[in-house]
């Protein structure tokens, strides 16, 4: 399934992020940035190398990785599909929408498909509230949807 993203020469390309960064108030974050590019999830043993290289404890590391939404421990799959389940939209079915895309991709709340396209993820507000409920698929966004606009969406990627 997933490719193992732990080589070498995506821990050189952090190596390369580390030394541009060190020393720079606010380096960790620029870093574990450009450390989600490179190995496309930051799990423990990248956390780990940031930690040594950087001179940041690991827990503080770990505490930023896991608080903020635009990180991950676990790989990605190459489409990630949210679903906004914030009032507006929820109140709106959004929650039968979000059933529909698990049963057609596969990939459960939280999780990636088995063939590693897909990855699920219920979202709170993303602001679009007009368009309740909504969906996004990476950056598109979809309004307005009812559960049968679901397997079109899913379809095209």
């Amino acid at each position: 399934m997933a490719k193992n993203i732990l080589t070498e020469e995506n821990f050189l390309r952090l190596h390369k992020t580390i030394q541009l960064n060190r020393g720079k108030k606010g380096a960790l974050m620029p870093v574990l940035h450009e450390a989600q590019k490179i190995f496309g999830c930051i799990p423990l043993e990248v956390q780990k190398r940031i930690s040594e290289e950087l001179g940041v404890p690991l827990s503080e590391i770990y505490g930023v990785v896991t608080f903020y939404s635009q990180f991950t421990l676990e790989p990605r799959g190459e489409y990630v599909i949210g679903v906004c389940l914030g009032t507006a939209c929820y109140v709106k079915n959004a929650q039968p929408i979000l059933d529909k895309v698990a049963e057609l991709t596969g990939a459960s709340v939280g999780g990636t498909s088995p063939d590693g396209k897909f990855s699920l993820e219920a979202t709170r507000c993303i602001g679009a509230c007009g368009l309740a409920p909504v969906l996004t698929v990476n950056e598109d966004v979809y309004g307005r949807l009812v559960v049968g606009d679901v397997p079109g969406i899913v379809a095209k990627y």
